[in-house]
């Protein structure tokens, strides 16, 4: 028999938790050439989801789960999951239901058929704001754009399922700041798509604030790409070139005329917008070396408190 390996991160997920347990096992009861383990990954949660997860675990073997010292963030404890994996395969999903479990056995067949990576496009209702799904829709194919790895639009999912082969490649991933289903698009191997709609948050609030999601869309576009340094260079020449150029025909046409060059108005539109401007480039240099300041420091992406295998 094969051995399925179910990575769920989880904060604040004390409700949900015991439902998608057992959906999963239902998923499985069907399946009969596969046995499973599911690996929850507390990620700090200040509610009762350790105290659920204890219990979870004395009552079904199959339950396992790791215990974080603090929040660590959603890709470190998926880092976690897969880095404690035993499976010929591992699948990762949320722990709030928005990952439909119902989509496993599709998985496990694509996989079957050959594929080490079987990952998900996320199809979202007519529930959730046409704001959101465009504003989701443009980063990835902006991401595509400027990087060296092509997200399909709505691929940008964690759900997916990756055969052994390519979990061993991932443990030996050393980044400071993750962008795992970049990673996963990066490394290659031979990939699959499954589109998906994703469901409603089955209890509980999600954490995933305006906030997270630019420091996410930012950890994504510097991780895959030195593309922002080569624009912050040539914005500097553009400009200068327009300011040499532009103001250069300006003070020749003044002194031609005679006319007086006052310019209060426009001196201080200049001086804000280059300085802007300036800030802008020393901005993009600030977080290439932040990232860099983190990675020599080698900490590690997570640090366990307590697991029960």
């Amino acid at each position: 028999m094969k051995k399925i390996s179910i990575v769920i991160p989880a904060f604040n997920e004390q409700e949900n938790l015991p439902i998608i347990h057992q959906k999963i096992s239902d998923i499985f009861s069907k399946l009969k050439n596969y046995n499973f383990e599911i690996i929850f990954v507390n990620d700090g949660s200040r509610d009762k989801t350790q105290l659920v997860l204890e219990q979870l675990s004395t009552e079904f073997e199959e339950v396992k789960y790791i215990e974080f010292s603090r929040n660590f963030g959603h890709q470190p404890a998926v880092k976690a999951g897969v880095d404690f994996a035993t499976g010929n395969a591992v699948i990762s999903m949320d722990g709030d239901l928005q990952h439909p479990p119902e989509l496993i056995p599709e998985m496990i067949l694509e996989w079957e058929k050959g594929y080490d990576v079987v990952y998900t496009i996320r199809k979202y209702p007519k529930e959730i704001s046409r704001f959101k799904r465009k504003t989701s829709d443009y980063f990835y194919k902006f991401l595509s754009n400027i990087s060296d790895v092509n997200l399909t639009s709505g691929g940008g999912s964690d759900f997916r399922l990756m055969d052994a082969s390519v979990v061993d490649v991932m443990r030996n991933m050393q980044e400071s700041d993750l962008f795992l289903r970049g990673l996963s698009t990066w490394m290659g191997f031979k990939q699959t798509g499954i589109p998906f709609t994703a469901n409603e948050r089955y209890s509980g609030e999600s954490s995933y604030n305006l906030k997270k999601m630019m420091k996410f869309a930012f950890t994504g576009i510097t991780a895959f790409s030195v593309k922002p340094l080569y624009l912050a260079a040539y914005l500097g020449f553009i400009f200068s070139a327009i300011a040499v150029i532009g103001y250069g025909i300006y003070v020749i046409h003044a002194f031609l005329v005679e006319t007086e060059i006052s310019g209060w108005a426009s001196l201080i539109m200049t001086v804000v917008f280059f300085g802007g401007l300036q800030l802008i480039i020393l901005g993009i240099f600030g977080i290439y070396l932040g990232k860099i300041f983190k990675q020599v420091k080698e900490r590690p992406n997570y640090i366990i408190r307590s697991k029960n295998f």
